[in-house]
């Protein structure tokens, strides 16, 4: 079976009856909407969330009936995908340009469940480059901001124009030797005018799922 079809799935099990779920953005969690769409159409009453005009889109369309922020008081699961995964739970995430709407889901979750494939598993962040979504107006000053941090930011392109993410934003992928302290470094960037949110996930992944070496399902807990 595919690694992130077979992960992917696996998450659906931790969704009950009656459910507000925060439904991510990605190649894996793709699978686990499209189950959860299933579901729906065998009885499961559940409400979704979704993290991207992309997945509102594909929860449509499997028939996962959708809410807004104004019309809840919690999440009682939220399921994502990531980029980068270290042993403390730690995440590099934004690759699909998503990230300040997953981080905003994440937060409100009760439980935060990630589905990683295996090769998304590391030792030590950044060897994916970490995305920070910032406001187009003096994005060229943020920038000289950001590097004094040690990276090398590169503006997301797309069709030759930069990348916009759906909330009007550009993203500088943003590559570090190496990431050691996560938590200082989400603090550093924030701090920064201009800088909207970043990739790093820090603390806040309750459940990791993925596969082993011998393709058997693991589940990390946070702890």
């Amino acid at each position: 079976m595919n690694e992130k079809k077979e992960v992917g799935e696996r998450a659906v099990e931790y969704v009950k009856d009656g459910m507000i779920v925060g439904l991510g953005t990605g190649s894996t969690v793709l699978f686990t909407i499209s189950k959860l769409g299933e579901l729906v159409q065998q009885g499961l009453s559940i409400k979704g969330i979704p993290t991207s005009k992309q997945t509102e889109k594909l929860a449509t369309e499997v028939g996962i009936p959708l809410v807004s922020f104004k019309e809840i008081n919690q999440i009682d699961v939220a399921i994502d995908g990531a980029d980068e995964v270290n042993r403390d739970l730690a995440l590099i995430k934004g690759g699909g340009g998503a990230l300040l709407r997953e981080k905003i889901i994440a937060k409100a979750a009760n439980t935060f469940i990630v589905v990683a494939d295996p090769h998304k598993i590391v030792d030590k962040l950044g060897g994916f480059p970490l995305p920070v979504e910032v406001v187009p107006f003096g994005h060229e000053m943020t920038k000289k901001y950001i590097l004094q941090l040690g990276c090398s930011p590169q503006l997301r392109q797309k069709d030759g124009i930069p990348f916009r993410t759906d909330n009007g934003n550009y993203i500088f992928d943003c590559s570090f030797p190496d990431i050691t302290h996560p938590g200082d470094l989400e603090r550093d960037l924030n701090m920064i005018p201009g800088v909207v949110e970043n990739g790093l996930f820090i603390g806040m992944s309750d459940i990791v799922i993925t596969l082993n070496r011998s393709k058997e399902i693991v589940i990390n807990l946070r702890k």
